[in-house]
């Protein structure tokens, strides 16, 4: 059952931009953050994704309010690619046959907070805030239904806002909020621009909006949107238009994200730790004259680039079939084309590939070599330019890539801290992979990376070409430095 506010009227408070006395400060850091800094003092260490803790912004107000310019503009100036806003419109409630009909007539009230499914939508941020892919409904206004078929897949949100009238009306939805704005406009200026969406982009005719506003809109408005106004942290009067307002409030959401991303990085940095050699998950490539002679190509700044190709690929074909060596293989009866029946091993285990952009991509053309038919999937992960986050941009994998035990190759052709990595071995996690199943193909890897990988996901296999040791990393800083994508491809 929707845990909501009274139906009653309240006086109208005065407006304020920061909370009452009384009232716990939203200035303070979330509780999300706190608990991610006392986990750096203990013992025991696992990876914390950035997306299990997203800031989350609930935005309410009556229609017409200006509540989806306010979060616009937010969106705007934290400008984080990986910010959702998740509408409310998007949750109304599927409508009978008969429903359907007064909705066309103007006679269905879709303004009480029984018209929206505020349960899905707590059912749907709590899903974010724990890390999983949400599948988000889509409602269509022309047709006053849910579009059958049609959902938006979202993963991996730093940050969520909530928007809509009912923004902060389910209890239980305020209590996954680190902030809730409560957006109060004049409701005669609620009217006009309400008639302007309506008529403009929803299809309606002027007359039925007319109705709807003093019939369904403006009694509920004031019955219920209105007391949401006691749960709000912040009101922000006059919408949009509030220019002080809305750039205090920006400035707090930027520091409460930098600190957020500052706790990233240093649980990301404690999980450094010595490399341990004799680990049975690490695999790396036996120093040979060969592997030894490839190496020295592909450091020197002489070699060409069609040279460069030649021998990366050949390493990284090397490295492909060690990974593969993690399979599983079952006992199979074979004949040969003598006819004579010969008993052998076959992998039991379908092998999937997952490449982080770009520096993934030089492994294609030797993995298309060794595994003709394999399905590659692809992450994007860069580094924030001001604080060095490792940050998820686009992920494209594999269709039923956690089904039928499946092996999955992560490629990246070097590690150097190892966060793009750790994170990306996260999302395959999230996306339910095994991390047994797991095994990362690099070809250069620090001592750094490596140890932070293999402390992260104790579970997880790592196949390497060269490790560059923290001591020669100090006179070898080049060790440090990206330069194989560039060399492999030009640019």
């Amino acid at each position: 059952m929707t845990d909501s506010v009274p139906a009653t009227r309240i006086r109208r408070r005065s407006s304020r931009i920061a909370p009452s006395n009384g009232e716990e400060s939203f200035f303070q850091v979330p509780q999300g953050i706190k608990e991610l800094r006392d986990s750096l003092h203990n013992d025991k260490v696992s990876y914390v994704p950035p997306w299990t803790e997203p800031y989350i912004i609930g935005v309410a107000g009556p229609s017409g309010s200006g509540k989806t310019s306010v979060a616009s503009k937010i969106i705007k100036e934290i400008n984080t690619p990986w910010t959702v806003l998740l509408s409310l419109d998007n949750f109304y409630k599927p409508l009978t046959p008969e429903q359907s009909k007064l909705a066309f007539q103007n006679k269905w009230d879709f303004d009480t907070p029984e018209s929206i499914d505020l349960d899905l939508v707590y059912k749907c941020v709590k899903s974010l805030k724990e890390g999983r892919k949400t599948q988000i409904p889509v409602y269509s206004f022309a047709k006053h239904s849910r579009v059958e078929d049609q959902t938006i897949t979202i993963y991996g949100a730093n940050v969520i806002i909530v928007e809509g009238i009912y923004g902060l009306y389910h209890k239980g939805l305020n209590d996954l909020m680190q902030m809730k704005i409560y957006v109060d406009t004049d409701l005669d200026i609620c009217l006009a621009r309400r008639l302007n969406r309506d008529i403009l982009y929803r299809g309606r005719d002027l007359e039925g909006a007319l109705q709807q506003w003093s019939t369904f809109v403006k009694p509920n408005a004031e019955r219920f949107v209105k007391p949401c106004m006691k749960n709000a942290n912040l009101i922000v009067p006059k919408g949009s238009e509030n220019v002080i307002a809305i750039d205090m409030l920006i400035k707090h959401i930027k520091k409460q994200l930098y600190l957020k991303s500052e706790a990233h990085l240093k649980h990301i940095d404690q999980l450094t730790d010595v490399l341990d050699l004799q680990n049975d998950k690490l695999t790396i490539l036996p120093r040979t004259n060969q592997t030894h002679g490839i190496y020295t190509i592909l450091l020197n700044k002489q070699t060409k680039r069609d040279d460069f190709i030649f021998y990366f690929d050949r390493i990284a074909t090397t490295l492909i079939n060690k990974a593969l060596e993690f399979l599983d293989f079952q006992n199979v009866e074979i004949e040969t084309p003598l006819n004579i029946k010969f008993n052998t091993k076959e992998p039991s285990q379908p092998v999937v590939a997952v490449n982080i952009i770009r520096s993934g991509d030089c492994f294609m053309h030797s993995l298309r070599k060794t595994l003709p038919e394999i399905a590659i999937g692809k992450l994007l992960i860069q580094s924030d330019i001001t604080t060095g986050e490792p940050q998820l941009h686009s992920d494209t994998l594999p269709p039923k890539i956690a089904s039928n035990n499946t092996r999955v190759l992560l490629l990246d052709a070097q590690i150097i801290s190892g966060a793009a990595i750790i994170m990306a071995i996260q999302v395959l996690v999230d996306h339910g992979v095994d991390p047994g199943n797991i095994t990362v193909v690099s070809y250069l890897a620090t001592e750094t990376g490596l140890s932070r990988i293999l402390k992260a996901f104790k579970k997880v296999n790592v196949v390497v070409g060269e490790v560059g040791f923290r001591d020669k990393i100090q006179s070898e800083t080049w060790f440090r430095k990206r330069f194989i994508d560039t060399d492999y491809f030009g640019t």
